[in-house]
């Protein structure tokens, strides 16, 4: 790849703009079935994630009260994390790319991690969301990764 053309087209044999490699190098998980659902649930996760992650960034750039200053530090540093966190991992699930689903798995254990460690800061509901979402992205990847018959 030239330096001075970064865009030029690949020529190798995956072909451009394949989401997920899961088999051979020229079958992609959107060509089978299973990649395809994988696909379509990481793009709903993502959308979910942008929504969580743009109301983490009004809490703290449209407060209604000083967030800073009336709560504890601890939740203060979810919150600053989490801000990032989220739209950086939406981004890696829109892409359906792995390192999108590895942050992704990342930062909603790391939800329940805070959940468990500070009290009254992310909703319990929350949190047993984020479990089923973990096990259906679980089982997901695992039917998208058998091979066809």
């Amino acid at each position: 790849m030239n330096i001075f053309r970064p865009f030029e087209a690949k020529t190798e044999s995956q072909p451009p703009g394949a989401a997920i490699r899961l088999d051979a190098p020229g079958k992609t998980a959107a060509r089978t079935p299973w990649g395809s659902v994988l696909v379509l649930f990481m793009r709903l996760l993502a959308c979910l994630w942008i929504f969580q992650g743009l109301a983490e960034w009004a809490l703290v750039l449209l407060p209604s009260r000083p967030v800073f200053d009336t709560l504890p530090g601890a939740t203060s540093a979810a919150i600053m994390f989490f801000a990032v966190a989220d739209l950086v991992a939406a981004v890696g699930l829109w892409l359906a790319t792995p390192w999108g689903g590895a942050l992704w798995l990342f930062v909603a254990s790391s939800q329940i991690f805070v959940a468990v460690a500070v009290r009254n800061s992310i909703s319990m509901t929350w949190i047993a969301i984020d479990i089923l979402l973990i096990a259906a992205y679980f089982v997901l990847t695992f039917k998208a990764s058998l091979r066809e018959p």
